[in-house]
């Protein structure tokens, strides 16, 4: 079990990104989706472009994550130190535990004036496909990176568990993004425990009262348990923000410096229509 454990934290995450963004990005082509739209290998382009930066400010995070995990592992830091588990079921509850510490850092994401200016660049996405997973201020990581940090140090997770949870974790925000016409017994079956991608789309609904809603990235119980999950049809969706509702404001370039000006944010309290449906 260990080796097994071993194998699938040392997988290299990228690989992964590009099987999977290269399967739903076909998938949407092939299948039917909610909505079209034109220009679509622009739209891609644009958003890949935040990869590269991504890249190195994920790498530069990575090298301090690993040697604080590390520290903390060392000196038996968490709860998971101070009883007895098997591993798989360590590295299960593991998995759960970084999910709810992401789904908390979420929230703060949402309610934070200064985080809301870096996450608010992947919410700005008014044409959400498989490729709004790249759009991503590089500073977010900071945001993100931290909660899977913290995670590790308040539960006693190690990198071994903390790679399992990254794999695990990539397949669910890919998803989550793609334009694709998915049964609506996906949602029924699936969505009773893990977020599906309709569930995930009510997240980037343009109306901010479903914007701050569905914060988890796997666990759907997490938002069901403190009182933050909605539900709405995907035919209904305006996805992104009405503050980014413009040819302007969806290029690379001024998503980029974005964090640095001053956009009035554009809230809701309540929907337009009564869309809300208890799954």
């Amino acid at each position: 079990m260990e080796s097994i454990i071993k194998y699938i934290g040392s997988i290299d995450g990228n690989y992964i990104i590009i099987i999977l963004i290269a399967l739903f990005y076909s998938l949407e082509h092939l299948l039917g989706s909610p909505f079209k739209f034109d220009h679509r290998l622009n739209h891609f382009v644009n958003n890949v472009l935040f990869q590269l930066p991504f890249f190195f400010a994920n790498l530069a995070f990575a090298l301090v994550q690993v040697g604080i995990v590390k520290w903390s592992s060392a000196n038996e830091i968490g709860l998971f130190h101070l009883i007895e588990l098997p591993l798989w079921l360590k590295v299960i509850i593991g998995v759960m535990c970084l999910d709810l510490s992401s789904y908390w850092f979420h929230r703060l994401a949402h309610r934070s004036p200064l985080f809301w200016r870096l996450h608010r660049v992947h919410h700005s996405d008014t044409r959400m496909d498989t490729s709004t997973f790249f759009r991503g201020h590089p500073l977010e990581v900071l945001v993100f990176g931290t909660a899977s940090t913290v995670g590790c140090i308040i539960f006693g997770i190690d990198l071994q568990i903390l790679g399992v949870y990254l794999i695990v974790q990539l397949p669910f925000l890919v998803a989550q993004h793609a334009n694709v016409q998915l049964p609506a017994w996906t949602d029924k079956v699936f969505g009773k425990v893990f977020i599906t991608p309709n569930i995930h789309k009510v997240h980037h609904d343009q109306n901010q009262y479903y914007t701050d809603s569905n914060f988890a990235d796997i666990f759907v119980f997490w938002d069901k348990i403190f009182g933050t999950y909605k539900y709405s049809p995907v035919a209904s969706r305006h996805y992104g923000l009405k503050e980014f509702d413009s040819a302007k404001k969806q290029t690379f370039w001024y998503l980029m410096i974005s964090p640095f000006i001053t956009i009035d944010r554009n809230i809701e309290e309540k929907p337009d229509m009564p869309k809300t449906v208890d799954r």
